[in-house]
C-alpha cells in the first residue's frame, strides 16, 4: 500500500508524516520522503511467539511526503514532475486539513474542496490530450478499439466537466479496469486528518462531525494534533503510554490511520507461518486463494493446486496444526475459495 500525505501550504503535512514514521523529515523544498511502516498485527506477534521464526514479517505501508498544493498549481504545472507521478501511483491519499488559527485563519472544507478541484483541473488535462493522440491515431489503428477509449474518455472528462471526481463516476466493471492504468488522481480514494490545535483534542468527535456535513462525507475523517502524536512517535515506549493516557488517547494517530487506510481500500490479511518466517500478507478483501498465493509468488498462482486453509481463531484455539486437522477445521481449498481475514494458508503448487 502506497500512500500520499498532500494537503496545502502549512497545513502540517511534514508532521504528520513524522507522526506516522517516526522519522524527523526533511522540510525542505521538492521533497520526497518516504517510509516503510509496520503494520502491527497482534495475530503475527502470537504465531512468532508459537513458531519462533527465523524472521517476522508484518503488513507493510509506504508513506511519502509532499510539497503543498496551491490552487491554479496543476493548471501552471507548478508541481514537480517526480511528485505529480509519486501521488499518481499512490493507492491512495491523505489529506491534510488545517484546523488551527497561527496568524492565518484556517478553512478545513474550503481546502479540501480546492485540492480537489488541482485533481480535477489535471485529470481533465490528461484526457484532452489522450482524446488529441485518439484524434491523430484514426485510420493508423484498431478504429474500434480507439473509438471505445474516445467514448469512455469523453464521459469522463463530461463528469469532471461538471466538477465531479472520477471516484463519483458510475462505469461498467471493464471500463472501471481500463481507467485504472491512467492513474487518474480524482479517482484514487481520500482519507482527510483534520489537524487540530492541542486544545481541541477533547472536542475530536464534534470537530470531525462538522466538517464531515460540511464536506457531505466526501471523505472518511480522523481528527488529531499532529503535532503532539509526532512528539509521542519519538518518545520512549513507556513514556509514550503515559502521555497517551494523560490525553485521554487510548490508540496512536498511527495506528487509527493504519485501520483507516485498511478499510478504505478494503484490504484484510492472510497469515504464513513456519520456522523460516511468519508473515501477514495484505490483499484486497474479496481475493481468490489462487490470487493470494500470487501476491507470495507468480509461480504459486501459476502451478496452485490447492491452499492448506485454518483460521487465525481456531489455529489458536486447538493450538497446532494436527488438533485442528482432528477437529475438522483444518481445510483444503480450491482455486475459488474467497481467502478470509486472518486464513493461515499453506499453498500446494505443482512442480
Amino acid at each position: 500500500m502506497y500512500l500520499s500525505i498532500i494537503g496545502s501550504p502549512a497545513c502540517g503535512k511534514t508532521t504528520l508524516f513524522t507522526a506516522m514514521s517516526g522519522i524527523a523529515a526533511d522540510g525542505g523544498q521538492n521533497k520526497s520522503n518516504v517510509a516503510v511502516v509496520d503494520v502491527p498485527d497482534e495475530r503475527v506477534d502470537r504465531l512468532t511467539a508459537i513458531f519462533h521464526p527465523k524472521k517476522t514479517v508484518y503488513g507493510r505501508i509506504e508513506v511519502a511526503d509532499t510539497d503543498s498544493i496551491r490552487e491554479g498549481d496543476m493548471k501552471s504545472e507548478a508541481i514537480p514532475a517526480k511528485q505529480l507521478q509519486q501521488m499518481r501511483l499512490s493507492d491512495a491519499f491523505l489529506v491534510v486539513l488545517k484546523n488551527f488559527d497561527e496568524g492565518v485563519p484556517s478553512k478545513p472544507a474550503a481546502d479540501f474542496h480546492s485540492l480537489l478541484a488541482e485533481f480535477i483541473i489535471d485529470d481533465m488535462v490528461q484526457i484532452e490530450n489522450r482524446l488529441d493522440r485518439i484524434k491523430k491515431q484514426s485510420g493508423k489503428k484498431d478504429g474500434t478499439v480507439l473509438e471505445q477509449e474516445k467514448a469512455m474518455l469523453s464521459l469522463c472528462l463530461a463528469h469532471l466537466d461538471k466538477g465531479l471526481p472520477l471516484s463519483t463516476l458510475d462505469l461498467p466493471a471493464s471500463d472501471a479496469k481500463a481507467l485504472r492504468g491512467f492513474q487518474f488522481l480524482s479517482q484514487k480514494p481520500l482519507m482527510a486528518v483534520v489537524n487540530c490545535s492541542e486544545d481541541m483534542m477533547s472536542r475530536q468527535e464534534a470537530i470531525t462531525a462538522d466538517i464531515g456535513a460540511a464536506l457531505s462525507n466526501a471523505a472518511p475523517m480522523i481528527a488529531a494534533c499532529a503535532r503532539l502524536e509526532a512528539e509521542f512517535v519519538m518518545m520512549a515506549p513507556e513514556d509514550r503510554v503515559a502521555f497517551m493516557e494523560e490525553y485521554g488517547l487510548g490508540e496512536s494517530l498511527r495506528g487509527r490511520l493504519i485501520r483507516l487506510a485498511y478499510q478504505t481500500l478494503g484490504l484484510i490479511s492472510f497469515l504464513t507461518v513456519g520456522e523460516d518466517e511468519c508473515r501477514a500478507w495484505p490483499i484486497r478483501r474479496g481475493m481468490t486463494a489462487q490470487e493470494a498465493a500470487g501476491t507470495i509468488h507468480t509461480d504459486l498462482a501459476e502451478k496452485f493446486i490447492r491452499a492448506e486453509t485454518v483460521a487465525y481463531e481456531d489455529f489458536i484455539r486447538y493450538g497446532d496444526f494436527a488438533a485442528c486437522k482432528k477437529a475438522a477445521v483444518w481445510r483444503l481449498e480450491g482455486k475459488q475459495y474467497i481467502v478470509q481475514d486472518g486464513d493461515i494458508i499453506s499453498i500446494r503448487a505443482g512442480n
